[in-house]
């Protein structure tokens, strides 16, 4: 499961919660150095004007498929909109609160995004919790696309174009995920697993 463009941000909307702060701030000196009114930016983005508004003062989380319209309506990547000065000391904390979570479709697996919001379209990273009997079916990538699946406690097992496999604590699991894939708990114990997906890997044939 994954983020890789305006097609696949619709995956994100349930439980998505974008970075505040300097967001609100990026994305305000953004539209001002564009000569962009609110209702410009928002008719060109699709966002709600006031919604663009309550960003600017930081009194709203936006999911992630808002932040990339508005990267996208300002013409610049997620990165730009996120990017900090060149000679400032890099160390990011993201709390728990502020951690962006989606939850399957049976409300039995969590994926919390903690990958870097700069990676965001080439690369992911997801902390994963499943309960007993959980199950997470996701649709396939772009073309060329891997997910690595490193189980930390419990069982997990994967389906890949028919194929099943798997893998419990320690091991990890690669697979193309640019085919239909699922991801089950079978066991009756809860697991936990890191997800990577790395959505412009090399094609494999």
């Amino acid at each position: 499961m994954g983020v890789e463009g305006r097609d696949r941000v619709k995956t994100l909307e349930a439980g998505a919660h974008a970075v505040t702060g300097q967001l609100g701030r990026t994305v305000q000196r953004l539209r001002k150095a564009y000569s962009l009114s609110l209702s410009e930016l928002s008719e060109q983005s699709g966002v709600a004007k006031s919604i663009i508004s309550q960003i600017e003062r930081n009194e709203t989380n936006p999911t992630l498929a808002t932040i990339w319209r508005l990267s996208q309506a300002l013409d610049v990547s997620i990165e730009r909109v996120l990017q900090t000065a060149e000679d400032e000391p890099f160390l990011a904390k993201t709390s728990r609160g502020d951690t962006p979570i989606l939850v399957s479709d049976d409300g039995k697996c969590r994926l919390a995004i903690i990958g870097w919001i700069k990676t965001v379209e080439w690369l992911q990273w997801y902390d994963f919790q499943a309960d007993p009997g959980g199950v997470l079916e996701s649709e396939p990538h772009q073309r060329g696309s891997v997910e690595c699946l490193s189980v930390l406690d419990g069982e997990l097992e994967v389906e890949v174009a028919g194929a099943l496999e798997t893998a419990r604590a320690g091991d990890t699991l690669r697979y193309r995920c640019d085919k239909p894939h699922i991801i089950r708990n079978r066991s009756k114990t809860p697991a936990h697993a890191t997800m990577v997906v790395i959505l412009k890997a090399a094609a494999m044939e």
